[in-house]
């Protein structure tokens, strides 16, 4: 299949160059304008991307998507009846102004938001979580399936899947932070931090993110694989999406508060579990 790829940065890099080892024709357009990859076609616009059948576009935040796509009227360029497919977690906002862009220009439109770190892409072990209507999402399913380990289809409404997105981040900061205050009572004792993440992966907390990041804050080592910046705009997100409804979340607001207080204090290129360093070494009690 013809397939575009645009954002080819740790993540998109990964993922287009699995398409192409799985014999698909991949034409990339990156905004730093890099060399590319060894394969990829690399095209001078990303109007020139969209003349594929599929395109994918893994882009960091809704600033890019709108300098990238809708500021120069790359959809009105694009290839008629081709599918879109947004990989990045962006606004619920954007995706339904993005939804109705899509309708006017006649494209198909999928939300596939990913679970998983640039090692997970490499390996296509991510998860992926899928929303759009039925003949995008199959049109564009050969090709998630190339990328990840598994499809989750969260609904035919593309909103619903990047709502998905969203709250998982915010579930995965709750479990950093949770790691790094209980590290600071058991430290309190004496207890060594390695000893305690050991019980409780081994009992109670023995999830994904509880593992790996567990084993960040045991190292102190926080080399980003997803960096605390764009952690904060995750947070960003998901307090605005509560905001719909006037919903009050305290947790969200507490490690929303801290994740910005970790990027203040200098870390926003670290790993986003460097939020657990700034609780357990820098934070001081308010007097």
């Amino acid at each position: 299949m013809e397939v575009g790829f645009i954002g080819l940065g740790a993540m998109g890099s990964a993922m287009a160059s699995n398409l192409l080892r799985a014999g698909h024709a991949v034409r990339g357009w990156n905004r730093s304008g890099s060399a590319g990859i060894d394969g990829i076609l690399m095209v001078p616009d990303p109007a020139d991307a969209f003349q594929a059948e599929v395109v994918f576009t893994m882009l960091s935040d809704d600033a890019a998507v709108r300098e990238v796509l809708i500021e120069p009227g790359v959809l009105a360029k694009a290839r008629p009846n081709a599918v879109h497919v947004v990989t990045a977690t962006i606004s619920v906002e954007l995706v339904r102004e993005l939804i109705a862009a899509h309708e006017e220009a006649k494209l198909g439109y999928v939300s596939a938001p990913v679970l998983g770190r640039p090692d997970a892409a490499a390996s296509a072990q991510l998860n992926i979580l899928t929303g759009g209507k039925a003949p995008a999402v199959e049109k564009a399913r050969p090709l998630l399936e190339v990328l990840g380990r598994k499809l989750w289809h969260m609904g035919d409404d593309p909103v619903q899947a990047n709502a998905a997105k969203i709250a998982v981040n915010m579930m995965i900061t709750m479990a950093i932070e949770a790691m790094a205050e209980a590290v600071v009572l058991t430290e309190s004792t004496g207890l060594d931090r390695g000893t305690f993440f050991d019980l409780i992966l081994n009992t109670l907390f023995g999830s994904r993110s509880y593992e790996s990041y567990s084993a960040h804050i045991a190292a102190g080592e926080y080399e980003p694989g997803f960096k605390a910046r764009l952690g904060l705009k995750d947070l960003r997100l998901a307090a605005a999406l509560a905001g719909e409804t006037d919903r009050s979340l305290p947790m969200l607001d507490a490690v929303r508060a801290r994740m910005a207080e970790t990027v203040d204090a200098g870390m926003g290129e670290s790993d986003w579990s460097a939020m657990a360093d700034f609780t357990i070494n820098r934070s001081e009690k308010p007097s």
